[in-house]
């Protein structure tokens, strides 16, 4: 079961969130852990806001948010020119926004105190949030995320990426083949890469589109991508779960020197996975941070 919420964020950019929740279990004459039929049983008090990365989108968090609606209430985040939220031409897309968006869904759905779970540039919002508002975040787990600059250099090669996707494409099973087999960038046959890419196409009278404008999706890496953010990693103060895919972009020395610089960070790695750990390898990933949030939430 999911539900849509709307959210308004920084600058009245409209941002819809997703609620996962699984059904109540039908029993004769009882609601839901035995409650009374008509009610829905305990609340699950224990927030957790899911943040998708760059060009990503909530339902990516799927398996992770149905697998954690069962002891919290789980609630996925599209980010501002992502998914089903507003992509206005002319709205802001700096790390301030971004930050001030979380803020505003932990708020309007009254998350917090909550676990910000983050992946890529949603990690790198998640920290800066818990630096900011260590009062709404109670957690925070990094999914593939480096803390250092990446430079000039990596953001020609991102602008040249775009130019190189065949758009449009004639049907999703070219998509799948692109970005799990074609694509320069994939060193060996990926499918959770190409079903990962799938997900964030639309059809277009003339084929099939990314939901996202590439430009604003450049515009929102650049803001980012030139510094380092070393100094908002050590400020966050709560427990942090570093985690990596082995054959991610998060190398590990520069993810256990994250480890050391957080105040309380934890670290974890998932074998078998790239960039896309909780899509590769949805399974380890949970292995990797359900522990972690137990010790967090019953702690």
């Amino acid at each position: 079961m999911v539900r849509r919420i709307d959210v308004t964020g920084s600058g009245g950019v409209r941002l819809a969130a997703w609620e996962f929740a699984e059904p109540p279990k039908a029993v004769p004459g009882q609601g839901r852990e035995g409650a009374p039929v008509g009610s829905e049983g305990p609340e699950r008090t224990d927030g957790v806001l899911l943040l998708h990365g760059l060009m990503g989108r909530a339902s990516h968090w799927a398996a992770t948010a149905r697998r954690l609606s069962g002891r919290h209430r789980a609630v996925a985040l599209d980010q501002r020119g992502h998914g089903q939220s507003e992509k206005p031409p002319q709205a802001a897309y700096t790390r301030e926004a971004y930050v001030e968006d979380a803020e505003a869904a932990l708020e309007q759905l009254g998350l917090g105190p909550a676990v910000v779970i983050g992946h890529a540039m949603g990690a790198l919002t998640a920290w800066q949030l818990a630096a900011r508002r260590p009062d709404l975040v109670r957690a925070v787990i990094i999914c593939d995320m480096r803390a250092s600059a990446l430079g000039a250099a990596s953001q020609r090669e991102w602008e040249d990426w775009f130019r190189a996707w065949p758009v449009p494409f004639a049907a999703l099973a070219d998509v799948r083949k692109w970005f799990g087999e074609d694509d320069p960038w994939v060193e060996r046959p990926n499918p959770a890469r190409g079903e990962f890419y799938a997900e964030v196409m639309h059809e277009s009278a003339d084929g099939w589109r990314p939901v996202f404008e590439p430009q604003q999706m450049l515009t929102s890496r650049e803001t980012w991508v030139y510094d380092a953010h070393w100094e908002e990693l050590a400020q966050v103060r709560c427990p942090t779960l570093v985690v990596r895919g082995l054959d991610g972009e998060l190398g590990r020395a520069e993810a256990q020197e994250m480890v050391r610089v957080l105040p309380r960070g934890q670290y974890a790695e998932v074998a078998d996975a790239g960039h896309l750990v909780h899509y590769d390898q949805p399974e380890a990933w949970l292995m990797a941070i359900e522990p972690f949030l137990d010790a967090v939430l019953t702690g």
